[in-house]
């Protein structure tokens, strides 16, 4: 979903964004709400709903009242309160949504501190100088990385992000540990002679600021349309039967994850069905202890105490009944009596119906009587030449 300004041009190339996040439609832009009340009427003598939602650089967003009762529509570049000064951005929810979506992050409208309000319409100077402003991010964020290898800082400056009437530039950073960035401002004010404000955030925080691609392809979850970070341990992981490896289970940011969630609660369900990984089968042949399960068949594999290479399977219903055995104290005779069948999985050959070369035909070495026919044949080449030469 984009609007038309990001067509592509003749020949299939992208046009791209010609708009810098500012366009009219809003639907290239990230976490963006659709609008589902707009066409419903409020009752008679009920007053529209006076907090708007704007959106800044990289979908931050904040709420704002609407205290002159300008006529805003979602694409309006407005003049917002700032601590000092005025900021710039853009509208991207109206009417009664706003109600709805203040009242789920448990934001007051009449709390002055953190609503502020609207000012006017921007005005053609407001928005001249909000672009210069946004132009000079990207060489900013160049030497203010300079200035923090310089100064031997342990922190990464991930981006910068300038007020809308150009008086302060808001530096986001990451870091391991606590930073004394004290000599650091010292040198920013004296490089940009501007305000100067760090903003710590978290790892996740910043890959949801930068955006990327994941590993499955897709855009970043909490670019797009994650708003909140649980925790993940690496017990999600566990549950699912994945492989503790960190370089798969680590996303963009450095942490585990945020999908290794979405689908642990249908894991924790089926597992339900399951005997506990600990439990012990006890038979006349010897006591069976879990070496592996296979939660979407319904399998469990089983190995005598001292027989390790010898697996049996089982289903979670023979495992259950075996342990209601067990508990009555009662033996079955072994795990032989219980064991399922194996299903083997069938190997696809797959044949070259396209007329491609054989992804291994490199691997054959080559005949000798091919290669001393093509060293003969060189040989006679350079015979000839030297003949002519003479």
């Amino acid at each position: 979903m984009a609007c038309n300004s990001c067509t592509t041009e003749k020949g299939g190339q992208p046009k791209g964004c010609k708009n810098n996040g500012t366009c009219g439609t809003d639907s290239c832009n990230k976490l963006t709400v659709f609008d589902w009340l707009a066409n419903m009427s409020l009752p008679n003598g009920q007053e529209p709903f006076k907090g708007v939602e704007v959106r800044f650089k990289n979908g931050r967003k904040q709420y704002y009242k609407n205290t002159e009762n300008l006529s805003l529509s979602i694409g309006d570049i407005v003049a917002t309160q700032a601590k000092s000064g005025h900021d710039v951005g853009m509208v991207t929810l109206t009417g009664e949504l706003v109600r709805v979506q203040m009242k789920r992050k448990k934001i007051d409208i009449d709390d002055s501190e953190e609503v502020l309000k609207i000012y006017r319409k921007a005005s053609q100077k407001d928005i001249d100088i909000w672009s210069d402003s946004r132009d000079k991010e990207e060489p900013m964020k160049v030497k203010a990385r300079q200035f923090a290898i310089d100064l031997n800082l342990k922190m990464k400056i991930s981006d910068i992000e300038f007020q809308g009437d150009g008086s302060k530039v808001t530096f986001y950073y990451t870091a391991e540990e606590r930073v004394d960035f004290r000599e650091l401002i010292k040198v920013f004010a004296r490089e940009f002679k501007t305000r100067i404000e760090m903003r710590q955030v978290g790892f996740r925080q910043e890959a949801a600021r930068l955006g990327g691609i994941g590993s499955c392809g897709r855009e970043l979850c909490c670019s797009t349309w994650l708003t909140d970070f649980r925790s993940v341990s690496t017990s999600a992981a566990r549950y699912q039967q994945l492989s503790l490896n960190p370089l798969k289970l680590a996303g963009q940011c450095g942490k585990l994850k945020c999908c290794l969630n979405y689908e642990l609660d249908a894991y924790l369900d089926a597992l339900k069905a399951f005997p506990k990984n600990e439990t012990k089968l006890y038979t006349e042949k010897g006591t069976a202890i879990c070496q592996k399960t296979d939660i979407f068949k319904g399998l469990l594999w089983y190995a005598y105490e001292g027989e390790w290479m010898n697996w049996h399977v089982v289903t979670a219903e023979q495992a259950n009944e075996i342990i209601a055995k067990n508990k009555k104290k009662e033996k079955v005779t072994s795990l032989e009596e219980y064991a399922a069948e194996h299903t083997k999985d069938t190997k696809t050959e797959f044949e070259n119906v396209v007329g491609q070369d054989s992804l291994t035909r490199f691997d054959n070495p080559k005949s000798k009587k091919k290669r001393n026919k093509n060293r003969n044949r060189n040989k006679n080449r350079n015979q000839r030449q030297n003949a002519k030469k003479n």
